[in-house]
């Protein structure tokens, strides 16, 4: 394991390619040939990714437990639950606390119970560990009556109990564990900042106060004008020294901190920063101390900060891939009287198409064709969206503020679903040219594009938070912005149904928006 001195050997000898020397930190005596001041969070020991790795694979170990204990108290139940033993038992009697124990074990990774954030409390987790088990316990004994299988309610009962318990039990005591690493650093997140703005020292300060993030190092290419050092924290060099810098094996993350106008400088140092192996992530501009805590949560519960480790993107690619076939081909069915009512309405309310095309950004900046039910006069569609929607808009028609208004003229969009070209739940899709005011809205937010990292949705985390429809200034897309790159950085299947489930809720309800 490499040490504190001897990082600071490291250190030095990067620092001799360095255009000038640093200023030591306060209190300490000035370096010695050029060494580079240690800074605020620099810990005493040195964990490397390959030692992150082997307490992030410890999951791995805590669900193999989880099986063992679920499969030892299942044979237990079994056994005690019928009279001549369980060797005697039929496969009936068996099967109910069976097929209760896959349920216990399907649920409790899918709920996010191997995941540990520091800010995780017990009473929820375990109140979750009970749910499941008599989630279990009802499937079992709903199954034995069906099979008549002779496992007592008062055997069902039994073995939810044991199962809350243990499992309980052995959670909290992998907790304790997990935060045991926490404290040694092994699960901290290491962070270096390019950029030596406003926005990165005010993350450095609102991250010595938490203590859950450690930067430990900023880069600037423009070293002629940036501090020696920014909030404690050294600058250690230009882009170019990060590239080769021997501090990156313990960094777990690269943010970029860069004025959000300056986007001609944020893709050049994306394009830059993409072949290392560290994850690069863009600061989104906070307006207040609410943002900037919210930024400080999304990089302490950086995949590398939780016990699960990162997700497959592959893997949840192809699960968000059939979700959106089952559950689009099913909507597409049942929804099918509701589409085939309001194309009537619409070829009876004016003369015209029913449907209106507009060609809008998809995966990857992608151009796609969306459908939607036409809701304006035929004369007065706007393909580009140049003029967005308001209030008392004399471009739409009766059906259209109704459709509008209900979100029924989306419908559509499920064949873009089914085709691949859209997904269920995702960042809404934009016309390509969109202007805000007189501005295209892709030039107001330097990290717009980075809402196109997955495929758009019907639906989305910006539209069930109140972002949805027209967007008047800068601001509105800021935000929309901030809403899609949260999304999609903590997508996953259970969110996906979630935001579903509230979608015709929350929209119904909304009615001070404006589509």
């Amino acid at each position: 394991m490499t040490n504190a001195l001897d990082l600071d050997r490291l250190e030095q000898a990067d620092a001799r390619t360095l255009p000038r020397a640093r200023v030591p930190k306060p209190g300490r005596a000035a370096p010695v040939d050029g060494a580079v001041p240690r800074g605020p969070f620099r810990p005493e020991v040195w964990v490397n990714a390959r030692q992150r790795h082997a307490a992030r694979i410890s999951v791995h170990w805590f669900r193999s437990a989880d099986v063992a204990a679920v499969t030892l108290l299942t044979i237990l139940a079994a056994s005690l639950g019928w009279p001549g033993g369980l060797l005697t038992a039929p496969l009936s009697a068996a099967l109910p606390l069976v097929a209760g124990a896959v349920v216990v074990l399907a649920l409790i990774p899918s709920l996010g119970l191997y995941r540990f954030p520091g800010d995780r409390g017990t009473a929820g987790p375990m109140a979750v560990m009970a749910s499941i088990a008599g989630l279990g316990g009802v499937v079992a004994l709903g199954i034995d009556i069906l099979l008549s299988g002779g496992a007592t309610a008062r055997t069902c009962l039994v073995w939810a109990g044991l199962v809350a318990s243990i499992l309980s039990l052995m959670h909290m005591v992998w907790s304790a564990r997990v935060d045991d690493w926490r404290r040694e650093g092994r699960l901290t997140p290491n962070i270096v900042l390019v950029g030596a703005t406003r926005n990165a020292e005010a993350l450095i300060h609102g991250a010595l106060q938490r203590r859950d993030i450690n930067v430990l190092g900023v880069f600037d290419d423009r070293l002629a004008r940036s501090p020696n050092a920014l909030a404690g924290v050294p600058v250690l060099g230009d882009a170019a020294a990060l590239m080769t810098h021997r501090m990156t094996p313990y960094v777990d993350r690269i943010v970029l901190a860069i004025d959000p106008k300056a986007e001609r400088r944020v893709r050049e140092l994306s394009a830059r920063l993409s072949t290392l192996p560290n994850e690069v992530t863009l600061l989104i501009d906070p307006v207040n101390d609410s943002e900037r805590g919210m930024d400080l949560n999304r990089l302490a519960r950086a995949p590398l900060a939780i016990i699960g480790g990162p997700v497959d993107p592959d893997r949840r690619a192809f699960t968000k891939r059939v979700q959106d076939l089952v559950v689009g081909g099913l909507a597409l069915v049942l929804l099918s009287p509701v589409i085939l009512l309001t194309a009537l309405a619409i070829r009876l309310d004016s003369p015209g198409p029913i449907f209106f095309r507009q060609r809008r950004h998809g995966f990857n900046q992608e151009e796609i064709v969306v459908w939607k039910f036409r809701s304006m006069r035929q004369e007065a569609a706007d393909a580009t969206a140049s003029r967005q929607v308001t209030s008392d808009d004399d471009r739409v028609t009766r059906v259209g503020r109704i459709i509008r208004s209900t979100s029924l003229d989306e419908l559509p969009q499920l064949f873009n679903v089914l085709k691949g070209e859209m997904s269920l739940v995702g960042p809404r899709p934009h016309a390509i040219g969109m202007k805000t005011g007189e501005t295209e809205s892709a030039l107001l937010v330097a990290e717009y594009a980075h809402r196109h990292r997955m495929k758009p949705g019907m639906t989305g985390w910006a539209a069930i938070k109140g972002s949805r429809g027209p967007l008047h200034s800068a601001e509105d897309v800021r935000r929309r912005v901030r809403l899609d790159v949260e999304y999609i950085e903590r997508q996953s299947l259970w969110l996906d149904l979630w935001i579903m489930a509230v979608t015709v809720p929350v929209l119904l309800g909304d009615r001070a928006a404006i589509r």
